[in-house]
């Protein structure tokens, strides 16, 4: 697949717009998001993915599109895992709904800066060394087995991250509305800490607090889900739009599962059993070629029966 510039500057400049639109026209109030809102932003988010991959199956084949289709797949499913482990740490540090919108933008951003990164560093290392692809199996396989013994739990006050920034970053003991640095000024003696502000003048507030354990632990989704997407598609522009699309719509996916976290009990057998596929996909590549239609039945496969045995299985109290 020979992509020009063009192609890169007209989907980076579409991310921009679409991520313009989410800030300031889906959601520009901070105030709570309702299911109905979001089940319509999160269904348009995914129509804009869809007709993404028809367009490159008319211009670069069918092919091609099944490749944007399993690669977009695998990430949107593993994107779960970082809607919930979000709706753990918001619930953990008290944060109100309506100000969770705005940490999520700033996180989602970021995390596209991230995937960038990791999607050069991946595709850089496997043109210089072949045998990098058994090291992602290998990564791939671990994170399965991880998964399926330990499940996604995640407790953000025992976070190493969470500690380092508390013990130099002086934080007020309240949230100061979205503002993720406040004036001194501003601050109650009451909710000043000890130390002394940053620069002289900031306080950081307990939502920047929340917005660094959130970007920490979406370092450790990226270790897993760009070299899975890698596993299905080595081509960098597939790999990055089909990971940027399936993050685009993660807020208001959020706003729309988080509630019901508890009913995807099935949910993190379903990811181990797609990421060992995956990896075992890396260290067989020599024996056996599973091509992307195989792949993206696997994937769709396995998390719609995860999904369906989640919804069979009781309601928790």
């Amino acid at each position: 697949m020979d992509v020009s510039l063009t192609a890169w500057v007209a989907l980076i400049l579409g991310l921009v717009a679409l991520l313009l639109l989410d800030l300031f026209v889906i959601h520009r109030d901070a105030t709570v998001v309702s299911i109905r809102d979001a089940a319509w932003s999160t269904a348009g988010f995914i129509a804009v993915s869809v007709a993404f991959g028809i367009g490159l199956g008319v211009v670069e084949g069918v092919d091609v599109a099944q490749q944007f289709f399993a690669g977009y797949m695998l990430e949107k499913s593993l994107s779960l895992d970082n809607v919930f482990v979000w709706a753990v740490i918001f619930s953990s540090f008290g944060v109100p709904e309506a100000y969770q919108r705005r940490v999520l933008f700033y996180g989602v951003f970021s995390a596209l800066v991230l995937r960038a990164a990791f999607v050069a560093a991946g595709n850089e290392l496997l043109n210089r060394f072949e045998w990098v692809v058994y090291v992602f199996g290998a990564l791939l396989l671990w994170s399965g087995l991880r998964l399926l013994r330990h499940g996604s739990g995640h407790d953000p006050a025992a976070s190493a991250v969470l500690r380092f920034f508390m013990r130099h970053f002086p934080t007020t003991t309240r949230l100061a509305g979205a503002r993720l640095l406040v004036s001194a000024s501003e601050v109650p003696e009451a909710d000043r800490p000890r130390r002394r502000p940053l620069l002289g003048r900031w306080y950081a507030t307990p939502l920047l607090a929340v917005l660094v354990v959130i970007e920490a632990t979406d370092v450790i989704f990226a270790v897993d889900s760009i070299p899975a997407i890698f596993g299905v598609t080595r081509e960098p522009f597939i790999v990055f739009s089909a990971t940027a699309l399936a993050l685009l719509g993660l807020r208001s996916l959020y706003f729309l599962l988080a509630g019901v976290r508890m009913r995807f009990a099935y949910l993190d057998t379903g990811l181990a059993i797609i990421l060992a596929f995956v990896g075992a996909k890396f260290l067989l590549a020599d024996v056996v070629e599973i091509g992307p239609t195989v792949s993206l039945v696997v994937i769709v496969a396995v998390v719609a029966t995860a999904i369906g045995a989640s919804a069979l299985r009781p309601a928790p109290r």
